[in-house]
């Protein structure tokens, strides 16, 4: 396989990774709103972190191949420290999000899940709001790569 048969097969895998993964966002937040005391939804927003955090490694694995934000730092070589940031906010909210799925697999049964549940739907609610927010920056620091023009003259 060439390099773009590579480059295409990568872009297709994570293409569906990051629609699964936007899926399972919004049916956790779905999830959270019915929680109360609801074991049933307790147990499918277990069953939808796990689908997380088995998808999550294999997405970053994918948008690392070449090195994290290499077409970034190609363009603006100066941005090494905003890239090198964002990567560790990313490996800080997957182990963020182990954590709570530790936490929650800790608090069964149900009994000892009713005292923490309104403080992780809180967290996890947190959680979705950050990873959102910190894949909107990496579309953004691409975005901006690309589209700056530094007093390109006439």
């Amino acid at each position: 396989m060439n390099r773009k048969q590579t480059s295409l097969v990568v872009d297709g895998a994570l293409e569906e990774i990051s629609a699964l993964e936007y899926i399972l966002l919004g049916d956790l937040l779905d999830l959270l709103d019915e929680a109360d005391g609801d074991a049933a939804a307790w147990k499918w927003i277990s069953k939808v972190l796990d689908t997380l955090l088995s998808a999550m490694p294999r997405e970053f694995e994918l948008q690392d191949e070449g090195g994290y934000l290499e077409e970034v730092l190609e363009e603006q070589p100066n941005w090494q420290g905003q890239v090198r940031d964002l990567y560790q906010e990313r490996c800080e909210l997957l182990r963020k999000l182990n954590q709570l799925r530790t936490r929650m697999r800790d608090s069964q049964p149900l009994q000892k899940m009713q005292q923490i549940a309104s403080e992780l739907r809180d967290e996890l609610r947190d959680w979705i709001t950050s990873y959102i927010a910190h894949q909107r920056h990496e579309r953004r620091i691409v975005q901006d790569a690309f589209n700056s023009d530094f007093g390109v003259g006439d």
